[in-house]
């Protein structure tokens, strides 16, 4: 917990390259603003930006100078072509919004008078989700705003907040679990196996989070080599998991299911398709000679279920991030994107678990899109950005209870 605790000045303060048309941004943007209960107001010598999101959010908070202008950037977030209602502060001049870059969003408040940053946070609700950006302003000298501005470089310089320094600069563990491999070949359609889909697959996930420089990251298998359910969990535990990720693309023998979908643990599956899923893979274990009985008793103990009812919260919320952030970049998804079953490998009670379907091998059109490097591309992107945003979220609630 410590871990994804410390992530929280780090996160708040990432950036993304490539430009993007104002329709594109709106439609996939994850977050919108609540105009009435967000304003930009002044009280004695302050004056407050309030801002409340449908969710949180990364943002980060520049200053620029010739005129005196404050901006705040915000991972998807859409505002309304009008902010006229948002601003009642005698200090401010203008407010505007717009797309900078690929995903992200600024808010600019052009000052009547030089002022900085006295403070600058956000608040996360854990019930809905729903979260609260306060920027605090004070008046400054010219002098000292000019100075200010000049080392806040576009693009790369960033106002940090007070507990940056805190923190320091660990770093999530995400552990990608491809499914399958060595004498369990998963699904096979037309010659290919799920188990080599989801290992090129998991390399490719790999390589897009290491290269944010946000993630420490390892795999339960590097080759076509089988590994056994609970030899997974238990590398996940070692490796010091804060994430667990099982990749699969299952064939269902009806042929129907199509498109991506976010399983979580139940002991209850969410249809009959689910339960069958979870207990054909369950299986292959069991024909290799491992039981999950024991499994399952070792794990049914009071400290157990105090670490699930924990971690469940947190693995719902980064559930649900899945399935935001993978609409974003691929748009369509399973008709419910969003399932329980009793699968084995989730069932680490401390670490939050999720198991992806990223598409069914008894599909034609999912195996066109499994086989399709650039489809592949934009799913690795999609988790990488849900990933993002819940780390935020679950560092902003694990620091609210401190």
């Amino acid at each position: 917990m410590s871990r994804l605790i410390s992530q929280m000045a780090v996160v708040s303060l990432w950036y993304v390259g490539m430009t993007l048309s104002a329709a594109s941004q709106d439609l996939r943007a994850l977050a919108r603003v609540d105009m009435d209960a967000s304003q930009v107001g002044d009280s004695y010598g302050e004056t407050t930006l309030s801002l409340v999101l449908t969710q949180a959010v990364p943002y980060r908070v520049q200053v620029f100078d010739a005129p005196w202008r404050i901006a705040v950037d915000f991972r998807e977030v859409a505002f309304e072509p009008d902010l006229s209602r948002l601003d009642q502060s005698d200090r401010v001049a203008e407010l505007r919004a717009g797309v900078i870059r690929d995903g992200w969003s600024r808010l600019v408040l052009e000052l009547v008078e030089p002022m900085l940053v006295e403070s600058a946070g956000m608040v996360t609700d854990p019930q809905d989700g729903d979260a609260i950006i306060t920027v605090r302003l004070e008046p400054a000298d010219e002098a000292e705003f000019a100075e200010r501005a000049a080392s806040d470089t576009v693009g790369v310089k960033t106002w940090e907040q007070g507990a940056a320094a805190q923190f320091g600069n660990v770093r999530p563990m995400v552990v990608i679990d491809p499914g399958h491999g060595g004498v369990d070949p998963g699904a096979q359609r037309f010659g290919v196996d799920e188990a080599d889909l989801m290992l090129q697959f998991a390399r490719e996930l790999r390589e897009q989070l290491l290269r944010t420089g946000r993630y420490d990251v390892i795999m339960t298998r590097e080759d076509d080599s089988f590994v056994s359910l609970p030899q997974r969990v238990s590398l996940a535990r070692a490796a010091g998991a804060d994430v667990f990720l099982s990749l699969h693309a299952d064939a269902l023998a009806e042929g129907r299911a199509t498109g991506t979908t976010i399983y979580t643990l139940s002991d209850e599956a969410s249809d009959e398709a689910s339960a069958k899923l979870a207990e054909r893979q369950d299986r292959t274990d069991i024909v290799q000679g491992v039981d999950l009985t024991a499994q399952d008793d070792r794990i049914a103990t009071v400290l157990m279920d105090m670490a699930r009812r924990e971690t469940t919260p947190r693995t719902e919320r980064l559930a649900n991030a899945l399935v935001g952030g993978l609409r974003n970049t691929l748009g369509e998804l399973h008709k419910r994107p969003r399932l329980e079953a009793g699968f084995s490998v989730l069932k680490a009670p401390d670490i939050p678990s999720v198991l992806i379907e990223l598409g069914f091998m008894s599909s034609e059109k999912d195996m066109k899109r499994l086989q399709d490097q650039v489809w592949r591309s934009q799913a690795a992107a999609g988790i990488v950005d849900a990933l993002d945003l819940w780390a935020l979220e679950d560092a902003a609630i694990a620091a609210g209870r401190q």
